[in-house]
């Protein structure tokens, strides 16, 4: 019988649906997180304690009996004031110590989830491609460029994946923030929002996983991951708000407006990211047999009635 798939970050909001998607195609797993005890992994999962990123990490007990290697451990989420050499330690050497342990361990492949962020800031002024050269903006991305780097110079066959920001039930960061605007009753000011942004479903996010773990022409590869068509901002928030059960009730405002207040309040990064567009090609992953569903605004919407069926759940709970 074949090794086991170790998940680095299992626990966490791709890591699980991941280790659940594995289980269900037949895959046997090692689940690697630093409080196993904090999760219940259904199926034939076995799992992996690992400290925490910020000192050295000895990777040999989580490889043993390991085939492949899916590593999402890290820092999450853009913007965190984090001091530069916490995102080194945590997000570059780490990487760099587990593919130094893969290579020893006879590890077949190594799949790393970079980010769109190591090749672009908050927004492009053109279609991001991965033959652009990378330039990436801030701590983050640049410690996700760096990790690639490790992986690329190590020994084991792997595969990089640059995903869009990713949405689904339980998501985080900036679109949970986009998520609790959408849901109130009152009327949003983003009509005129027609900057386009690339998302990635999380289904699709898994299925493009899946596939480099699996497929030959995956292998030394590097491949941008998001959903085939931009949405708009105004779409996006619609698409929300249909999910919420509620009407779009978007009115016009000049974007400029926008990014006037917020440039003189000194909030420039947060204008990049509401009004700036930044369009991901996923071309050469749906070439070499990435088969993603198309719907963006579906997919919102489905995240929406997830995040608010959940949320009804709870409350029946707490009764």
């Amino acid at each position: 019988m074949s090794g086991r798939v170790l998940v680095t970050g299992a626990s966490g909001f791709v890591g699980a649906a991941l280790v659940a998607a594995l289980v269900r195609a037949g895959k046997r797993v090692k689940a690697a997180t630093r409080g196993p005890e904090a999760r219940l992994f259904q199926g034939d999962v076995e799992v992996a304690a690992v400290p925490d990123f910020q000192g050295t990490v000895d990777w040999k007990p989580a490889l043993a009996g390991v085939d492949t290697v899916v590593h999402l451990a890290g820092i999450a989420h853009v913007g965190l004031k984090l001091d530069p050499a916490v995102y080194d330690r945590v997000i570059h050497a780490t990487t760099a110590d587990l593919a130094r342990a893969c290579a020893q361990a006879g590890v077949r492949r190594l799949v790393f989830l970079s980010s769109v962020r190591a090749q672009s800031g908050a927004a492009a002024a053109h279609v991001l491609r991965e033959d652009d050269a990378p330039h990436p903006a801030e701590t983050y991305g640049r410690a996700k460029l760096k990790a690639e780097a490790a992986v690329r110079s190590g020994a084991t066959p792997w595969t990089i994946l640059r995903p869009a920001m990713a949405y689904g039930p339980g998501v985080k960061g900036n679109l949970a923030s986009l998520l609790r605007i959408a849901d109130t009753p009152w009327p949003l000011p983003f009509a005129s929002f027609k900057n386009l942004r690339s998302l990635v479903s999380l289904e699709n996010l898994i299925a493009a996983i899946m596939f480099a773990l699996d497929s030959d022409a995956a292998v030394n590869e590097l491949y941008l991951v998001a959903d085939p068509k931009p949405a708009t901002l105004a779409e996006i928030v619609a698409a929300l708000r249909q999910g919420l059960g509620r009407p779009p009730r978007l009115y016009p405002v000049p974007p400029a407006l926008f990014a006037t207040v917020l440039t003189a309040l000194g909030h420039a990064d947060v204008w990049e990211r509401l009004g700036g567009s930044l369009v991901v090609d996923p071309a050469k992953l749906i070439a070499a047999g990435w088969r993603p569903d198309a719907d963006t605004k579906a997919g919102l919407a489905r995240m929406a009635a997830a995040t608010l069926r959940a949320r009804a759940t709870d409350s029946r709970a707490l009764r």
